[in-house]
């Protein structure tokens, strides 16, 4: 597992973090919202120092939706093959308009990112907006999936 760390304000992040932070920002303007109305932005930075950014996209038939974060990561693997995800930003707006809201990944996300972080086997950090508007930064993406399935389990 892996430990988390509280942050007050976005500024109290380190500035690569919030520079990651923007770029998911700004990759939530792509996002495809027309049912939730909740515009999601995930950017992640990969070994060799590129970000990749991922919005998600809604459909009618729900389970075709995808969110950003597995938008991202997807993109990077298939753009950067064997490139490590140092770190995932991941930020959400109601209606596509500030304030940032609270965004946690859903559970499909997160085992999408320890199953990365296992092929990868280097830790992936994790940055997001708790609902109480302070910031939550993991140092693997394990710690938000303490119990996850695993191929190990089978």
């Amino acid at each position: 597992m892996g430990n988390f760390s509280i942050l007050d304000t976005l500024e109290d992040l380190e500035l690569g973090d919030q520079q990651l932070v923007q770029a998911a920002v700004k990759a939530s303007a792509q996002a495809y919202a027309p049912y939730s109305q909740f515009h999601v932005g995930a950017a992640l930075l990969l070994d060799n120092g590129v970000i990749v950014t991922g919005a998600n996209h809604e459909n009618a038939a729900y389970p075709s939706c995808m969110c950003a974060e597995r938008v991202a990561i997807y993109a990077a693997a298939a753009q950067y093959p064997g490139m490590s995800i140092r770190k995932l930003a991941v930020i959400a707006l109601r209606g596509g308009v500030a304030p940032l809201v609270s965004a946690s990944s859903c559970g499909p996300c997160r085992q999408v990112m320890l199953e990365f972080e296992h092929r990868q086997n280097t830790p992936m950090e994790v940055v997001f907006q708790a609902p109480d508007n302070r910031w939550v930064k993991t140092s693997t993406a394990a710690s938000l999936l303490p119990f996850a399935f695993s191929k190990d389990n089978l």
